[in-house]
């Protein structure tokens, strides 16, 4: 199955299982804090989660890159955004200096997988190979294409590579393994 995911290091699925080189992070980012949303200390958060909803039912959210632990007191939507309360975050000053920051939840409390499904941080480091068997290179990063499918970025010996995460190109994906099957299509591949 290929993935169908908004967002290269969300709680995004596709199928497959870890591989034993990509450990999992202990933290998946949900959000990135775009602004202080009026007085009283909310926020004003860019989703980066296919499961926004599920954000309201977490005991606390994880903040920045040291991972702070804030209380969730509130989410609601509104025009494309989560506005969100955070515990101890009571003002515009508060909230302000939380800016631009990324906020994350526990792996132990993201969505459960189901059978067959990963979070597409665990491509990172998948090797890539056409039907024919020539290596390509190795996934590293998955962007995001609003409105289309993923593209996969592959760096090799032909150099960045492109490839879209649709079922005509994408053969197969073994992570147990860190494989991918791909069938190029026509133009595809650099000389």
């Amino acid at each position: 199955m290929i993935p169908s995911s908004k967002h290269p290091v969300s709680e995004a699925r596709g199928s497959g299982t870890p591989t034993a080189a990509q450990p999992e992070p202990r933290y998946l980012a949900v959000g990135r804090v775009l602004r202080p949303h009026g007085i009283r200390g909310e926020l004003r958060v860019e989703i980066l989660t296919d499961y926004p909803e599920r954000v309201s039912q977490l005991p606390r959210l994880y903040v920045g890159e040291g991972h702070r632990p804030y209380a969730v007191d509130g989410v609601r939507f509104h025009k494309g955004a989560m506005l969100l309360k955070l515990d101890g975050c009571d003002d515009r000053n508060a909230a302000e200096a939380l800016r631009g920051e990324m906020l994350y939840v526990a792996l132990e409390d993201a969505v459960p997988l189901e059978e067959g499904e990963y979070y597409l941080f665990q491509l990172e480091g998948v090797e890539v190979f056409t039907e024919e068997g020539e290596r390509l290179g190795e996934i590293v990063e998955v962007l995001a294409t609003p409105g289309a499918n993923d593209v996969y970025v592959v760096h090799g010996l032909r150099g960045e590579l492109l490839i879209p995460a649709i079922r005509e190109v994408v053969r197969s994906l073994d992570l147990e393994a860190g494989r991918m099957v791909i069938r190029p299509l026509p133009g595809l591949l650099k000389p």
